[in-house]
């Protein structure tokens, strides 16, 4: 799933009735709820109009702000899986170039210092080398995209 697509998913739940709405493919697992207040009518007419139970205040502020759309994305992680994120900001490629083989395929082996991919910035090519003995479980960016700092780029079973 990439960028586009959880975009797209974040618009159709603020444009729908939906509260909550979760989805996971493979170890990515996607959240998107609607932080929107609904507006609670006392029925008690005895209440004087000066005072606010915190209902009235909750009314208030659920009047005064917009709702809020949460994404969160959590790759399902284990005792023994590693991220590794990438250092710069930039774009992602996983073959030094466009006709040239992939660096690593999910359920290759790498080794500390063995390079996974590319992050372009600023028309220089970075490699990305491992910092972990382990086994490529999935790889997280899709080639071409861009990414942020930190961002992970590949999850790893250790070993």
């Amino acid at each position: 799933m990439d960028i586009n697509e959880i975009k797209q998913l974040i618009k159709v739940v603020e444009k729908s009735e939906i509260a909550e709405f979760s989805i996971q493919e493979g170890d990515l697992k996607i959240r998107i709820s609607k932080n929107s207040k609904t507006q609670i009518v006392s029925a008690y007419p005895s209440f004087p109009q000066n005072q606010f139970s915190q209902t009235g205040s909750q009314q208030n502020s659920a009047q005064a702000e917009p709702a809020k759309v949460e994404t969160k994305i959590e790759p399902v992680k284990s005792e023994n899986y590693y991220e590794i994120k990438s250092p710069i900001v930039g774009t992602f490629y996983r073959a030094p170039a466009p006709d040239a083989d992939s660096y690593v395929q999910v359920g290759d082996n790498i080794s500390e210092g063995s390079v996974l991919c590319i992050v372009e910035a600023m028309k220089l090519m970075n490699e990305i080398e491992s910092d972990v003995n382990g086994r490529i479980v999935k790889i997280l960016v899709e080639n071409g995209t861009p990414v942020e700092f930190n961002q992970p780029l590949f999850l790893v079973e250790k070993s």
